[in-house]
């Protein structure tokens, strides 16, 4: 008799029985090792079930669902592709391409190389009449914010758009132009969490509202704009724990809630100028997580725009919406997360979380009382800490990284103050490409022994930029000595097992010469002192902050030098 698959039953595990298994698989390892703590403060937990989530939100779940799901301000998101050019004309050109392929909102950033003379005004005049903008300016005085000038007054109320500034603009011949936001990609950019996101995004709500005459005048006006990074689920559950502060935030104010625009963009946070084509995938995965997310406009951004864009680059990146959206069907689903056990119970967990902080803000006064910055510096350092010793990974940049990228040297001023976590890879790079010294790894034993250490050792200064030189396997002290006496590199790094480096070592530092640096791979407690006391430059191994150590190698390099 033939069996199928799908008529077999497999007996369901309860989370303890679940727990005793993974606690026997940790072999000692306590079963609170498999829990991440992230940088809002919230745990991950190893597994999640029907029944945790119900134990944890009870009958909130079902109300949580529905509002998510009620509160999205356009049933489906339109592509909002920024458009570049050198001059005027190739600006046009570009715009008028781009709205051929697939662009539905016209983005414009006012930084740009060419003058905002009245020629390239009236033609955007044209453009904006019939397409939704979305335009990043300076001030009320931005050259480009003069384009509105430029159309006429029977068309003022069919312009539909989005205006990005430090300050909110008063327009009352554009009642469908949205003009007062929450800018929180500006936050972002700065190190900000999820959590911090969202409380500023509810604290500069509430600044807004309370100058408005009536909660419906400000809603009409009012968007929220969020960068999406790539921590996949995080972004996901910050957009929908949005919609749901909103409910919360509209009832506060004792007003029914209306929906309001989320305006994204892909985050440039994590963007590197090293190995830049995994921007692109960085860039596809927020992309994605901002759809499932439910974001009703959306930018994503080239991999090179860290430089300068090119014709390539910006139909790549206009292109990953639209194979999104046409290869997943998603915007078929309504919630395409909801009921997720996991992205459930961090929804809820950035709601009560923002709340929480958003009220601290307000009794503070708002956010200059409440010293925000501060707190967004805070997070910073963890980020940069988590990057430089590798607990966070940056593909192409701390780990993987392809020793022989250059950095181009271009500079996009649109994007030249955030606070990307590539940046001291980036300047450690450009420090040892000055830097005239020849460096070696010393393997020692069988490659089965020496292979684990030596290629750790090589991707560790791979991400400045170095190739080391590798030595033959060496089997002997003798022959270890021989070879360092004899060779004019600078610096070595000793790559064996432990029990061959206790060995190696003392007899190395008796050898070795004087302007040589001698580094160990591998973490030895009990011989560091005596050691570094008979002339070893120090060690190489796993969490160790990498930017700390290839700038104390440097710094003795030049030394010695």
């Amino acid at each position: 008799m033939t069996t199928y698959m799908k008529d077999i039953e497999f007996a369901s595990a309860s989370y303890k029985e679940w727990q005793e298994q993974a606690t026997k698989a940790l072999k000692g390892k306590p079963f609170e090792s498999l829990f991440t703590k992230t940088v809002e403060g919230i745990t991950l937990e190893p597994l999640y079930t029907e029944a945790t989530l119900i134990e944890k939100l009870g009958n909130q779940l079902e109300k949580q669902v529905a509002t998510i799901r009620t509160m999205k301000a356009s049933e489906t998101f339109e592509i909002a592709q920024q458009i570049y050019g050198d001059t005027a004309e190739q600006f046009l050109n570009n715009l008028q391409d781009s709205l051929a392929r697939g662009n539905e909102v016209i983005t414009i950033d006012s930084r740009v190389p060419f003058a905002w003379d009245e020629a390239i005004l009236a033609s955007i005049a044209d453009y904006i009449t019939e397409y939704t903008f979305k335009f990043i300016v300076q001030n009320s005085n931005d050259p480009l914010l003069s384009v509105l000038t430029k159309i006429d007054g029977k068309k003022k109320h069919n312009v539909t758009g989005f205006i990005i500034s430090k300050e909110a603009l008063a327009l009352s011949d554009f009642p469908n132009i949205r003009t007062m936001h929450s800018n929180t990609v500006q936050y972002h950019n700065e190190g900000a969490s999820a959590v911090q996101e969202l409380a500023i995004a509810l604290a500069e709500a509430s600044r807004l509202a309370q100058q408005a005459e009536s909660y419906e005048e400000f809603v009409q006006k009012f968007f929220v704009s969020f960068a999406i990074d790539t921590q996949f689920f995080m972004e996901i559950a910050k957009i929908r724990a949005f919609k749901v502060l909103w409910k919360a935030f509209s009832k506060g104010l004792g007003a029914e809630a209306i929906a309001v625009p989320v305006v994204a963009e892909t985050s440039v946070r994590s963007f590197s100028k090293l190995d830049v084509y995994v921007n692109l995938l960085r860039a596809g995965n927020a992309a994605f997580a901002g759809i499932i997310g439910g974001v009703d406009v959306f930018t994503v951004h080239p991999h090179d725009v860290l430089t300068k864009p090119t014709e390539q680059s910006i139909r790549i990146a206009r292109n990953v919406l639209l194979v999104a959206v046409e290869e997943s069907n998603v915007l078929n689903v309504v919630d395409p997360s909801g009921g997720s056990y996991f992205v459930e119970s961090l929804t809820a967990d950035l709601v009560n979380e923002a709340w929480q902080l958003f009220l601290q803000i307000e009794d503070a006064g708002g956010l200059e009382a409440f010293n925000m910055q501060a707190k967004i510096e805070d997070v910073y350092k963890t980020r940069i800490q988590q990057v430089e010793t590798r607990k966070a990974s940056l593909i192409g940049t701390n780990i993987y990284a392809n020793p022989v990228d250059e950095i181009a040297s271009e500079i996009n001023e649109q994007f030249s103050d955030v606070k990307r976590l590539a940046l001291p890879f980036e300047k450690v790079r450009e420090n040892y490409a000055q830097l005239n010294a020849k460096m070696a790894i010393l393997t020692f034993g069988e490659l089965k022994n020496f292979k684990a250490r030596a290629d750790f050792v090589a991707g560790f200064f791979a991400t400045a930029g170095v190739t080391l030189e590798q030595s033959s396997a060496i089997t002997t002290i003798e022959e270890a000595e021989r070879w360092l006496a004899a060779t004019d590199y600078d610096y070595i790094v000793v790559a064996a097992t432990d029990d061959d480096t206790k060995q190696l070592i003392p007899a190395l530092l008796q050898t070795k010469q004087e302007k040589q640096l001698l580094d160990v791979a591998g973490k030895f407690k009990d011989e560091e002192q005596v050691w570094l006391a008979d002339g070893l430059n120090g060690f190489i191994f796993a969490g160790q902050n990498i930017i700390e150590k290839l700038n104390t190698v440097m710094a003795s390099l030049k030394e010695v030098q």
